[in-house]
Parts: structure tokens; C-alpha cells; sequence
């Protein structure tokens, strides 16, 4: 099996190399079993004038020896690894009966083994760690569940002519998807009842966008998953024609501030 624990990119920490059942088993093979076999031989077809001295045998199970403790080693590593995998989200690579390769993912409730194999329990059935082809990151699986706007949105709203302007949204998935939403615009929260959501649309009515002076604007989405998710920088507003000198909060400051100037002293 190749490494379990790769460098991580977006998220996700790529499996490189996956070393085939049939090379495992021939670097297996080379253990006591083996020597004995070797050292058979080598007593077998030996040089009678030039036997090999007892040294040399002692040095050759030595070295044996601390090969077979390396593969242990190697294997122990490898399960600990495997065992580390439970509750993560991972990609597993499968084969249907005509031999196609798809992929399947899903988080991994436990880890067994068995005849000395390692099978990592996904989705209800289990897959030989060979088959692994990624781990994903809880954070990249939240990333990616949360509501979102995908491109950049340009509205316009002409006041000679006003319409109520609609744009699409991501909603989200899983436990994260969101089914109302809030628009704020130059600071302003809209009323509710002039934000509605119609499937992944969002409308804005008309009369919600009459009291704004020409410019263009940020708009801000508001998404009621649990994250509260907000976008502030997809969606841009431009308001045309409008008569509107100065915002309606604007105003209201201004005439504020005259009025307390304007209240005379009494004596």
C-alpha cells in the first residue's frame, strides 16, 4: 500500500501510489522460510575444498533477520495508519463486474483485518486499504456543502422603468443547505417582505429599490444555514434614472442636525 499521509491540496491529502497485492507478497516471501531454503542450497552445492565458515552463515540469518524486522515494522506502520483513517471522509477506488473503474466515497466508520489484510468498513461495505484513492478533510467537506454564488452578478435597476430583479444562488448541501435569505445594500438590511426565494432564485421586488440614488452598490446575501453564510463580493448593483438625490438614512441625518441648530434659545 502506498503512503496514507500525503501533503494536503484544497483539502484533500492525494493518495500518489498504490503498490499492487502481487508486488506485496513477493516482498513477503523473502523471510526465515526463505534463508532456510538458501542456506539448504548453499550446504547443498558448497565447495567441499572451500566450505563457508560458520561466520558467514551467522552474518547471512543476521542480515535476514533484520530484513523480516523491517517488513514487521513496515506492516505495523501500515496498520496504524489504516486504524488513524476511522471517521474520516475518503475516496475508494472500485471495479463492477466488467472490470470499469469508479470511484466511491464516504466516511469511514471502522477499520478491520483479516488473514492479515487491512478493510476500511465505507458506506456499509468493506474495501481493501489498497483500494484507497484520497482523505478528505472535514473543513473541505464543510467548504464545499455551504451556500455560495458561483459567478460574478451585475444588476441593473432602471427607475424609469423599475422591475423587480432576480439572480441564482447556490443553496448548498446536506446539513448545510439554506432556504431563506437576506439582502443588505449600502448598509441597509431590505425588508423581508421585498426578498422572496423561488427554488435557487432570489427576487427582489421593485419598490424595495426605488428609495436608492444613482451609483452602484455591493450587495450583500445572507444565507440562514447554520453558518450563516454571507457573500458580499459576487453580486453588484447599478441604479439608473432614479430622482433620489441622497440615500433615505442620509436624509434623515442631514435633517436631524438642522433641526437641533434650528431650535431657538429660550429665556
Amino acid at each position: 500500500m502506498g503512503e496514507l499521509i500525503q501533503s494536503v491540496t484544497n483539502g484533500i491529502i492525494e493518495q500518489t501510489k498504490t503498490t499492487s497485492s502481487k508486488e506485496s507478497s513477493g516482498y513477503n516471501a523473502l523471510g526465515k522460510d526463505a534463508f532456510l531454503k538458501l542456506l539448504v542450497t548453499q550446504l547443498k552445492y558448497q565447495d567441499p575444498l572451500n566450505p563457508n565458515t560458520d561466520t558467514e552463515f551467522i552474518a547471512q540469518l543476521a542480515t535476514f533477520s533484520q530484513l523480516e524486522q523491517l517488513q514487521n515494522l513496515s506492516s505495523l506502520t501500515t496498520h496504524s495508519q489504516a486504524f488513524s483513517l476511522v471517521g474520516k471522509h475518503v475516496m475508494i477506488n472500485t471495479k463492477d463486474a466488467s472490470g470499469e473503474t469508479s470511484i466511491i466515497s464516504g466516511r469511514v466508520d471502522y477499520v478491520t483485518m483479516s488473514n492479515g489484510k487491512v478493510y476500511l468498513s465505507v458506506n456499509g461495505n468493506l474495501y481493501n486499504v489498497d483500494q484507497l484513492n484520497s482523505v478528505i478533510s472535514d473543513e473541505y467537506i464543510i467548504e464545499k456543502g455551504l451556500p455560495s454564488i458561483e459567478k460574478p452578478i451585475h444588476l441593473e435597476y432602471d427607475a424609469e422603468n423599475p422591475e423587480d430583479l432576480t439572480f441564482e444562488v447556490n443553496l448548498g448541501e446536506g446539513d448545510y443547505v439554506a432556504n431563506q435569505v437576506a439582502i443588505v445594500i449600502n448598509g441597509k438590511l431590505l425588508d423581508s417582505d421585498k426578498v422572496s426565494l423561488v427554488g435557487n432564485k432570489v427576487k427582489i421586488d421593485k419598490e424595495a429599490l426605488s428609495s436608492f440614488a444613482n451609483g452602484t452598490y455591493n450587495v450583500a446575501v445572507i444565507f440562514n444555514d447554520p453558518f450563516l453564510t454571507t457573500v458580499t463580493d459576487k453580486v453588484t448593483l447599478k441604479i439608473v434614472n432614479s430622482t433620489v438625490t441622497e440615500n433615505p438614512d442620509d436624509d434623515n441625518d442631514d435633517n436631524d442636525d438642522e433641526s437641533e441648530e434650528e431650535i431657538p434659545e429660550t429665556v
